[in-house]
């Protein structure tokens, strides 16, 4: 099956196939944004699909986001509609060239501004990153989805996936119950889906804290001008320092500045169930108060109220599978990432192909339609999925996890050095741009062809 087996034409309604081997029923719990591209790549597939999400609708607001160049090569391949989307709400950057600053040293405006204000350079086209605002990204997602596709007010509570049995059983908070061929978890980085899947007492099953915390806002341009410049306003900005880094870019079309400020946070968090907190400016200000006059009238722009962020990943204990039966989780359920090397969402873009690529690759295995011959055919899917998936998003859990203490000037084999963070920058990036997409698909493939001849 050639990489080009998902830009078939396909019924998008998920109503294809015959009385001998209807389509494929698959649950999908999370309605974020792999949840909904996964869902847009099946039905592409001619699969019938539904999105349990726990909230009462999709959000109004979000963060920044942003995606490589290897991610929209996935997106096209899964749905050419997802890249559509993504074209709707998003920007590429304007400069070729990443610029790395430094946010610490410089003593006024006009010297953080100046060419030796910069650390290092490293190539913008490689990764090619387009940003956009989450929530505007999912929803331009969520109109290409059929009605009565999403259910909101869904919260899993648990599921039963019996050998014996035709479907797998969803229960939801609300007393209700579903049933599906298969079961796809993308429903976050603390997952419901995962703590099921692996068990309670599998310290993989939960995701820890990283401790660095991060400090969200977006602000007019015009705000972000006048403290950083019109250049780097208008341009993805990183600032490292000690124990602290900034990450900015413009939004929504070039009008609003997405502000992230990251801080190494040496205590515990006091809620592991909750990775958000209300926060104030003057939280962050002496974290960066012996920093460049630049930086300190960014946080003098900054609303009053800021969201707070904690940020955990799966780091510390990896899964060692990503499925088992006729489940399997996807995106930050299966391998949750901190956002330092700025691909996690990239990295569930990947899953959502793979996944779309093994669950059609078995079907079309199938000899008959019996329900021993689709469960077998969906758990050889599955697996598929989680061997060609697992070293990749793995390393970047990991790899990004020593990310963040590079751009903060905590990482010992770096320090504060520009040169060697270039280095060490440019190797692990080098992972994610050079990437071949084709490759991944056809091992994907191969993978399901293997395990249905077994």
């Amino acid at each position: 099956m050639p990489t080009s087996t998902l830009n078939r034409s396909h019924k998008e309604n998920g109503v294809n196939g015959d009385a001998s081997n209807p389509p494929l029923n698959v649950a999908i719990v999370g309605g974020g944004i792999i949840g909904v591209m996964t869902a847009l790549g099946l039905l592409r597939c001619g699969m019938r699909v539904t999105v349990y999400e726990r909230a009462d609708d999709f959000p109004e607001v979000g963060a920044g986001i942003a995606f490589t160049g290897v991610a929209r090569e996935c997106m096209q391949l899964l749905n050419p509609r997802v890249l559509e989307a993504l074209k709707h709400v998003g920007e590429e950057n304007k400069h070729p060239l990443n610029r790395y600053w430094d946010g610490f040293n410089p003593t006024s405006k006009d010297e953080a501004r100046s060419e030796n204000a910069i650390l290092f350079r490293m190539s913008a086209r490689e990764l090619a990153y387009w940003g956009c605002l989450r929530s505007m990204f999912l929803r331009e997602m969520a109109r290409e989805l059929p009605d009565g596709v999403t259910k909101f007010g869904k919260e899993l509570v648990s599921y039963v996936d019996d050998e014996g049995s035709d479907k797998v059983v969803l229960r939801f908070a609300d007393g209700s119950v579903a049933e599906a061929d298969a079961v796809i978890g993308c429903d976050g980085i603390h997952s419901r889906m995962r703590v099921l899947l692996l068990g309670e007492k599998d310290p993989a099953s939960h995701a820890y804290y990283t401790h660095k915390v991060a400090y969200r806002a977006i602000v007019p341009i015009s705000d972000g001008i006048t403290a950083l410049g019109d250049d780097k306003s208008n341009n993805q900005c990183v600032h490292m320092g000690p124990d602290a880094h900034i990450v900015s870019f413009p939004v929504n079309k070039w009008t609003l500045l997405n502000i992230f400020i990251f801080k190494h946070d040496p205590k515990p968090w006091p809620d592991p169930s909750r990775l958000t907190a209300s926060a104030t400016k003057d939280e962050v200000a002496p974290a960066l108060k012996n920093w460049s006059p630049a930086i300190k009238e960014l946080v003098d722009v900054l609303p009053e109220q800021l969201s707070k962020w904690a940020i955990f990943d799966t780091a510390d204990h990896p899964a060692s599978t990503y499925a088992r039966g006729r489940v399997c989780l996807a995106g930050d359920a299966a391998h949750a990432s901190s956002p330092f090397h700025g691909a996690g969402a990239c990295m569930g873009v990947e899953d959502a192909l793979v996944l779309a690529t093994t669950l059609q690759a078995a079907m079309a295995e199938l000899h008959d339609g019996s329900t021993a011959s689709r469960s077998r055919a969906v758990i050889a899917a599955f697996q598929a999925f989680s061997d060609v998936r697992l070293e990749r998003s793995q390393w970047l859990v990991s790899s990004s996890r020593d990310m963040g203490d590079i751009y903060q000037w905590r990482y010992p084999a770096t320090g504060s050095s520009p040169e060697k963070c270039k280095a060490e920058f440019e190797r692990r990036s080098r992972n994610l741009w050079e990437f071949d997409v084709a490759k991944m698909v056809a091992e994907a493939v191969s993978e399901v062809e293997r395990r249905m001849d077994e």
